[in-house]
């Protein structure tokens, strides 16, 4: 029997890991979308600027994040199924709107689908309810922070630089924006990564592998910090053309020290949400940022009917996945212990999704 568990909790934690590289690739556009919309880099050295500072990002930032990700859901009720078809659901809805070509949240069709599994198993009373309190508040506040910290960013610039010849303001954030840019894929690995590092751990803690401190706080082992990070990390090197063109081109046209507003306002906001220990959307962040900084010219400049529609895929996208995770689990319940079987097939076809799907139009050489 614990030959059984150990290999479930094992092709789990490689599921897990599959959709942490999902997440990688999904959400590499909020890296790196600005700095490809301004010219600054080419799409592929983007890409690998921002993998190298997703990746070191556990140097920086502590688990506080991972730990209200992984007691979302009351760790007595965390089973291998739950974690499994919690999985399953936000892999879906990424799926799903990575095809669309929508900047949605990796990080709340996570938590969606781990509070749908957990629902459709032990109801609703297994739901720490501040924790998913803090991370729906967030889905509204923290775009509505990147978009007033970039608009008065943006602002303060065009001020200071009135007097500066565009072409000099043009060449200094061009070299600022790597900075920005950096900062913010920083932020990113430092955020959403610690989203799987919890869910991980949540299941290791389930299964009895791992046991809660005398805080009660889940232990995050090293091994799984280094997977994760390895993981979003690896993700971003595989690019989101799509959602890049979605940001970096249909939103708004930024240049340069519009980039650099966007990026450093967007990655101001998910420090202060990391260091809280609050799981917040980066792609919600620097949405909301691009398009406070592309106000400031003028409201029309912002495409207001793009962003209305990635605004609706937000609003969507936690009750998607936990739908999608609460009929998993329903169908896993009844298959008793061919949960491995399940796993494996569900695995491979994310895998021939991804490598069937068509390149877009924007290449990777930008």
């Amino acid at each position: 029997m614990r030959d059984t568990t150990l290999a479930s909790v094992i092709a789990i934690v490689c599921l897990a890991v599959l959709f942490d590289y999902s997440n990688g690739f999904h959400d590499a556009a909020n890296s790196i979308a600005t700095v490809v919309s301004t010219r600054v880099l080419t799409p592929r050295l983007a890409v690998v600027w921002a993998a190298f500072f997703n990746f070191v990002a556990f140097v920086v930032f502590k688990t506080h994040v991972a730990n209200t990700v992984g007691k979302i859901i009351d760790p007595s009720a965390v089973s291998e199924a739950v974690v499994f078809t919690g999985l399953v659901g936000a892999i879906a809805w990424n799926l799903t709107t990575w095809w669309l070509g929508l900047p949605t949240s990796s990080s709340h069709a996570l938590i969606g689908g781990f509070v749908g599994a957990g629902v459709a198993k032990a109801g609703w009373s297994v739901v720490n309810g501040p924790s998913l309190e803090k991370t729906v508040v967030f889905i509204v506040l923290s775009p509505a922070l990147g978009m007033a910290l970039a608009f008065v960013l943006m602002l303060a610039l065009m001020w200071l630089l009135r007097r500066t010849a565009p072409r000099r303001v043009d060449r200094l954030f061009r070299r600022l924006q790597l900075l920005s840019a950096a900062a913010f894929s920083l932020g990113h690995g430092g955020n959403d990564a610690q989203k799987t590092m919890g869910i991980i751990s949540a299941l290791l803690v389930g299964a009895g592998y791992l046991h809660l401190d005398a805080g009660g706080n889940l232990p995050v082992p090293f091994w799984v910090v280094l997977l994760a990070n390895g993981a979003i990390a690896l993700g971003t090197l595989s690019g989101g053309w799509r959602i890049v063109k979605t940001l970096g081109q249909k939103i708004t046209a930024l240049k340069p020290v519009g980039g650099f507003s966007a990026e450093t306002a967007a990655a101001s906001s998910v420090y202060l949400a990391t260091f809280l220990g609050i799981p917040v959307s980066t792609t919600h962040t620097i949405t909301g940022a691009v398009v406070g900084a592309g106000s400031t010219r003028r409201l029309s400049a912002v495409r207001w009917g793009v962003a209305g529609r990635i605004v609706w895929a937000w609003v969507i996208t936690i009750p998607a996945a936990a739908i999608t995770a609460a009929f998993a689990y329903w169908a896993v319940a009844r298959l008793s212990h061919g949960v491995v079987l399940v796993i494996v097939v569900v695995a491979a076809t994310v895998v021939a999704l991804a490598l069937r799907h068509p390149r877009s139009t924007v290449s990777p050489e930008g």
